[in-house]
This record gives structure tokens, C-alpha cells and sequence, in this order.
């Protein structure tokens, strides 16, 4: 019989990777990424890496990066959503056609400062009843969402294609743009102080 006075054996000691709670397979992705970008910038001498370029990149990859962390929560609970493109065309063009046809017909021309507030309400809500729907039909009705969803990528998809007619709509409010696009942004310092804004609330909801 062992001796219950005799001392346990010490815990294993921790690598460092460990006290610090690093993810390696995040380390990982970085590093790969930090490759790509110093591959594509001595293929293009010097030119990926520029500042015009890298804000170019961020424009035209902000709405993926959005839905993609959107996914997450998605991807976590072992679904799948397939029409997440598809909800992005119909929201946009909800929000183009409220400042191009609903809103003027309501009396608010462009340049009223309701115009961008209003329009991205619009966007949002149409997100939201989407979502809401789709949500109902997978967690009460028990409709696989692989199949919920690739149905929602064809009829979302051809909803934003009707309420557009297949056109590019134009022009948008100019606050409205300010949000997004190559010819509209924050400005340094409106930058600055709505990611400063962001951190606070990202930090405050840990």
C-alpha cells in the first residue's frame, strides 16, 4: 500500500508557449500571410506593400472580412450558411434603393443628413429579418441548414437582383459614402476615433 504521506510528484512544467497561451496555429496563419505579402511585393517591386495599395485591398476585402467573422458563430455550432453572398447583395441593394427611390419619393432628396442613417438602418433590418427567418426555419423547424441556406443563396440572390434590375444604382448620399469606397472615407482622424471606439467595446464584452 502506498504511502499517503509521501509527496506527489511535481506538475509538469509549462513551455513558455504555453504560459503565454499562444495559439500556434495562429502564429502559423500570420507568418504564412507576412510570406505572401513580402512574396507579392518583391514580384511587384515594392509596389504591393504601398500605401494606396494596401488601402485598396482593405476596401475591396472589408465585406468579406465582415461576413466571414459572422460565420464564426456560425462554424462554431457545427452549421453552415451558403447564402451569406447572396444576403449581402439583397441588404445593398435594399440600402441603394431606399437613397435612390424610396427615401426621394418620401420627400428626403440626397444630401438631407436622414439619407445615410436611414439607409443603413434599412440594411441592417433587412439583414436581421433575413437572418431571423432562416435562424426559424433551422433551430424550431429542424431544416438542415445546408439546405436552408443554398435555398436562401438562390432566392436572396435573384431579390437583389430584382429590386436593382440587374443595374448598378447611382449616385448614393456622400455621408453615406464616407462609410465605404475609393472615393469615401473617415479621414484620419474619424478613423482613429471610431477604432479606438471599437477596441473599447470589443474590450468591454470580454
Amino acid at each position: 500500500m502506498a504511502d499517503a504521506s509521501a509527496p506527489s510528484a511535481p506538475p509538469p512544467r509549462k513551455s513558455l508557449m504555453q504560459t503565454l497561451e499562444v495559439d500556434t496555429r495562429l502564429l502559423g496563419m500570420i507568418g504564412a500571410f507576412a510570406i505572401v505579402c513580402i512574396v507579392f511585393n518583391v514580384m511587384t517591386d515594392g509596389r504591393f506593400l504601398t500605401p494606396r495599395n494596401v488601402f485598396n485591398l482593405t476596401i475591396q476585402t472589408v465585406s468579406v472580412a465582415i461576413m466571414a467573422t459572422g460565420m464564426v458563430f456560425v462554424i462554431v455550432t457545427r452549421h453552415i450558411d451558403l447564402s451569406v453572398g447572396s444576403l449581402l447583395a439583397t441588404a445593398s441593394a435594399m440600402m441603394a434603393m431606399m437613397q435612390t427611390s424610396i427615401l426621394p419619393g418620401m420627400g428626403l432628396d440626397l444630401g438631407d443628413p436622414w439619407i445615410a442613417p436611414l439607409a443603413i438602418l434599412a440594411g441592417l433590418a433587412t439583414g436581421a429579418a433575413i437572418g431571423a427567418l432562416q435562424g426559424y426555419l433551422i433551430g424550431y423547424l429542424a431544416i438542415p441548414s445546408f439546405i436552408v441556406t443554398l435555398g436562401g443563396l438562390l432566392v436572396w440572390r435573384n431579390v437583389g437582383w430584382y429590386l436593382t434590375n440587374g443595374q448598378t444604382i447611382g449616385p448614393l448620399d456622400e455621408n453615406f459614402q464616407l462609410l465605404g469606397g475609393i472615393g469615401g472615407t473617415l479621414g484620419t482622424t474619424g478613423s482613429w476615433i471610431l477604432g479606438l471606439i471599437a477596441v473599447v467595446v470589443a474590450c468591454m464584452a470580454i
